[in-house]
């Protein structure tokens, strides 16, 4: 089951890229980005006032203002740098090329925030998935010429953004029901980002039908399906796990785009998607160390329904 969300997750977080070009030639990013959040969080918020009150049984403020800050670091602080970055020059590849780094970011955090350290055979492997990386985006990164030396700070920025929200999730002290969380986060972005599209005047979308094709697109496979998933797998698997799989995402992304764009698939991205498979398979096949090595949550660390839920069974 671990090694099918992960295949799943892959496909679905790099399918946001496709998307985000799909309703880049229809709207502006704001645009794009607004519709992407606010119908998402109104269907979920009517879901969990008609059919999910048992779930938000026992959630706290603490809880929900903590899924409230996550929501803005991991949706609108990293999709905002990341459509900003492009709209000021910086190259796709650049850009996959910075956020390639985030794995070894967090490898480096991971044990002094969590206690997760990183085996000497994951370093390997995290070492060679960056040079996977950088094998698939080295000749599309050194293409953008004219770009100011700041503007390569903003995808660094979401990268950041990511990491710091991973962070924050992991060392939240009991779990949040996975609904509950992606309620509290896209409505936290729907009101984020619908506030700077109306400061931009960039509110109003489109009548075109490919940017509403765009927008379900980033709606279910991109946010339910890859973000989703992003928080599944890293409960499951812990967090240098869930990160090195980051480095599949460019050259999965090389995928996508050959087959809805046609755009070319060259040895150098088949190259650094082998490089990429080879890095997941040392580190998943390492046990994770130290005190929070253990990824999925035990009943001490589940909220109170799953604990009275597991001692009703031990009882039967």
């Amino acid at each position: 089951m671990n090694a099918v969300l992960a295949v799943l997750f892959v496909l679905c977080w790099s399918s946001g890229f496709i998307g985000a070009k799909l309703g880049a030639g229809d709207a502006d990013p704001l645009t794009v980005l607004t519709w992407r959040f606010l119908p998402l969080a109104v269907v979920l918020g009517l879901g969990a006032a008609l059919f999910g009150r048992a779930r938000w049984r026992g959630v706290g403020y603490r809880a929900l203002r903590r899924q409230a800050v996550v929501g803005a670091l991991s949706q609108t602080g990293y999709l905002l740098t990341v459509y900003q970055a492009i709209g000021l020059g910086v190259s796709t590849g650049t850009t996959a090329l910075i956020d390639g780094t985030q794995p070894l970011v967090v490898a480096v955090l991971a044990g002094p925030l969590l206690g997760q350290y990183v085996a000497p055979r994951q370093w390997w492997g995290l070492l060679l998935g960056l040079a996977g990386v950088v094998v698939v985006t080295a000749s599309d990164a050194v293409a953008a010429t004219g770009v100011s030396w700041w503007a390569y700070l903003v995808p660094f920025a979401g990268m950041l953004s990511l990491v710091a929200a991973t962070f924050l999730e992991s060392r939240a002290p009991t779990a949040t029901d996975p609904v509950v969380s992606m309620t509290v986060h896209c409505a936290t972005s729907a009101v984020l980002f619908t506030g700077l599209a109306a400061c931009a005047g960039d509110v109003s979308p489109p009548a075109a039908a490919s940017f509403w094709w765009s927008v379900a697109w980033l709606i279910v496979l991109s946010t339910f399906g890859g973000y989703g998933l992003y928080w599944l797998v890293l409960r499951r698997s812990g967090v240098t796990r869930v990160n090195a799989l980051m480095f599949l995402m460019a050259p999965v992304t090389a995928i996508w785009g050959t087959a809805v764009f046609g755009e070319p698939f060259g040895p150098l991205t088949a190259l650094g998607l082998l490089l990429g498979l080879g890095a997941v398979a040392l580190v998943f096949r390492t046990p994770p160390r130290g005190r929070g090595a253990e990824a999925v949550p035990t009943d001490e660390q589940s909220p109170e329904p799953e604990r009275v839920r597991g001692s009703a069974r031990l009882r039967r």
